[in-house]
């Protein structure tokens, strides 16, 4: 059972609402799957607290919409840990409890270059990763692509040699750049494991793809 059960659930509440301006991919669905995901790490990570683990995970991604609006001016991850600390010390939350939430929710971006150092920020990475690889990830990669106007597929070619937000990002596209080296950035064992398990998945899809689209 949770400690903070009742701010937690009022924040859950506030998140579903603040994430329907979020962009695709990245709305109240995807905030749910990250803490499923991040159960699941927790169950191999006794270590961690998972009371830090479930708020990060909630709230990580609640500066989306700032970020979305300002066609990535704002950094999601940055803005997002100041949100959080105040969201939690709005709710009555311990001073070293928010500052711990926001730290995981600072830090579980990517592209960042802000590596997470605790067991809590590495958990919260991984599980949002995760979310970006296996069936789910293929769904919103496609998603993504539709948003910007992209092809159905391209071939490797062309999607490395254009750059995003046009008619050559496509799902592809982002398996190439990004997604097929995930499984090497995660920073849990249990997340590195489901993680080249779901890869596994995506290199078949996209190897199916190559065959139905061009014959090889």
């Amino acid at each position: 059972m949770m400690k903070y059960s009742e701010p937690f659930d009022s924040l859950s509440a506030k998140l579903r609402e603040l994430l329907i301006d979020s962009g695709a991919g990245h709305d109240y669905d995807h905030t749910l799957r990250v803490m499923k995901n991040a159960e699941v790490l927790l169950n191999e990570m006794p270590e961690a607290d998972g009371e830090i683990v479930r708020f990060a995970a909630l709230l990580h991604d609640c500066a989306r919409p700032e970020e979305h609006n300002s066609k990535g001016k704002i950094c999601h991850a940055r803005r997002g840990a100041e949100i959080a600390f105040e969201l939690l010390k709005q709710a009555g939350l311990p001073l070293e409890f928010c500052q711990a939430v926001s730290e995981a929710v600072r830090t579980h971006r990517y592209r960042d270059g802000l590596p997470p150092r605790t067991p809590e920020g590495k958990i919260v990475f991984d599980a949002d990763k995760l979310d970006s690889l296996g069936a789910v990830g293929l769904g919103r990669a496609f998603l993504f692509a539709g948003s910007c106007g992209a092809r159905v597929h391209n071939t490797a070619e062309e999607a490395l040699s254009n750059a995003a937000y046009g008619p050559e990002d496509t799902a592809y596209r982002e398996y190439l750049v990004k997604l097929r080296h995930l499984p090497g950035a995660m920073l849990t064992s249990a997340g590195r494991t489901l993680a080249e398990e779901r890869l596994k998945f995506m290199d078949r899809f996209f190897e199916r793809l190559n065959e139905e689209v061009y014959g090889s």
